[in-house]
């Protein structure tokens, strides 16, 4: 009887939620981003962490997408309408690498708040028609599914009445989804990493984790299979992934549920399982088939064990090397507070070799919230990441860094200080889908210790940074260079 009362009270809380969110189809004036805060330290840090989190989580995926039939790629963001606003927006953009101009954005919609859990990801699919999924943190808000009016452009995009298959085999609307993460494969369709809240708000969940992650599928964007899920180990996860050819695989920690170490804040362990058929079945890195959803710590899975280390793990990214195997990079530490006393914050990257997970130094920075994206290209492999203190030490990002390995992850050196000299931290560049050598990455700014202003930037393989217009007078504008050598 309690969890059908909380039941209805989510849903009717979700739907007057939904009901005032529209799909407005406006022209922003220009580019700024979500400035977003959580967790009082109550000391010189001021929060867990914070800053400008246009392209926040790491969970979600992609932020943009290159597309070659019309030379352009498109990016998505957490967006503010001006200076003194913290609504949430779901913005549109793409950059014109033909005349190296950026468009005005759309403001597809307004979240209704504050939260950057709930930012958007973006995909494209084989008609080039641009899809914008709007997450939700929880079950207190509804999801939404867009796809623009018209291929490879983004002046108007309606709202989709997705539709999912449930436990019971009824069709639900598909309309809550968190920590997405977005693929699409031409022939078979979507194919979505995501979490679902159930404990304590549908009956079925009564037995999982709070946080389950699990994959769910779809041909056309619109009908979506059940969602299966991945892992349900004690507290649950949180998962980021890679995509090559037709692999899919899925990084994720867990959460421990003892009495001390437990809860939101302590994740710990690496584990890792893939796909090459769409879900259809599901094997660790060496080829051996699991059973999902995985519920054990110690199972076929897992790539270390951080727990008897004591360590927190939180997962940055997931790509493949030149023969298609996984690369995992993430940063481990002390415990969940920022300062020194958690660190050091040491990252590294763990690479199936064929015959096991060999786990390599990459470097060290300052946050447990620093993210950074790897790029594979042959036998090059180069992260970008906020590395190096900023502005705001032992705040969420830095100044970010283009580190490159060329021996399998053995040894790293730097090869460009991207950001210098800043007056906020730089925080979650993300590196597009297809990445074009001219839009190589994509992240925001923002004040580490208080509410400032946020800004987009993106930049090229090279390094050279470009910020994108924060007030615009024209449709199209080019974007700004920043401290060229």
């Amino acid at each position: 009887m309690f969890r059908s009362i909380v039941f209805i009270t989510s849903f009717l809380a979700s739907f007057f939620v939904d009901a005032q969110v529209e799909t407005l189809n406006q022209k922003a004036s220009g580019y700024r981003g979500i400035w977003y805060f959580i967790g009082d330290t109550k000391n010189e840090y001021v929060y867990k962490y914070s800053g400008g989190l246009g392209t926040y989580p790491a969970n979600h995926y992609p932020f943009s997408v290159y597309a070659p039939a019309v030379g352009r790629t498109f990016f998505c963001y957490g967006g503010v309408t001006d200076s003194s606003s913290r609504a949430l927006c779901h913005m549109v953009g793409f950059f014109d690498h033909k005349t190296g101009m950026v468009s005005r954005p759309t403001l597809v919609l307004n979240k209704k708040t504050d939260d950057a859990h709930d930012n958007p990801v973006i995909q494209l699919d084989r008609q080039g028609y641009i899809w914008l999924f709007s997450t939700s943190h929880g079950t207190e808000r509804p999801s939404f599914i867009h796809r623009s009016r018209k291929p490879y452009d983004i002046s108007a995009f309606d709202r989709m009445e997705a539709t999912r298959r449930d436990e019971t085999g009824q069709t639900v609307p598909f309309n809550n989804f968190s920590y997405l993460q977005t693929y699409y494969q031409p022939g078979s369709g979507f194919f979505n990493l995501m979490t679902h809240y159930d404990r304590g708000v549908l009956p079925y969940g009564a037995n999982k984790p709070r946080r389950t992650i699990s994959y769910i599928t779809s041909p056309d964007g619109i009908t979506w299979s059940a969602w299966q899920d991945i892992a349900s180990i004690e507290e649950g996860h949180y998962q980021s992934s890679g995509q090559r050819g037709s692999k899919i695989g899925s990084a994720f920690n867990y959460h421990p549920n003892t009495k001390v170490g437990a809860g939101l804040d302590y994740r710990t362990n690496v584990y890792y399982v893939e796909t090459d058929d769409f879900g259809k079945s599901w094997h660790t890195a060496d080829g051996k088939p699991v059973q999902l959803p995985l519920k054990d710590t110690l199972n076929a899975a897992l790539v270390k064990d951080y727990r008897k280390l004591g360590r927190n793990v939180y997962i940055s990214d997931v790509n493949y090397d030149a023969t298609n195997r996984p690369i995992i990079l993430y940063v481990s530490s002390k415990g969940p507070e920022p300062g020194p006393q958690n660190g050091p914050y040491e990252w590294q990257v763990a690479h199936w070799t064929g015959k096991q997970w060999a786990i390599q130094a990459v470097a060290q920075s300052d946050h447990n919230y620093d993210m950074a994206s790897l790029v594979v290209e042959g036998n090059a492999w180069r992260i970008i990441g906020s590395f190096e203190a900023g502005p705001q030490p032992f705040g969420t990002g830095g100044e970010l860094s283009i580190l490159e390995s060329r021996n399998a992850g053995k040894s790293w050196k730097t090869v460009k200080a991207v950001t210098q000299n800043s007056v906020r931290n730089h925080a979650y560049p993300r590196r597009p889908v297809v990445a074009h050598p001219g839009f190589y990455a994509f992240w925001a700014d923002g004040n580490a210790r208080k509410p400032s202003a946020s800004f987009l930037y993106f930049c090229n393989r090279e390094g050279q940074v470009f910020q994108l217009p924060a007030e615009m007078k024209g449709e199209m504008e080019k974007p700004v260079p920043m401290g060229r050598d």
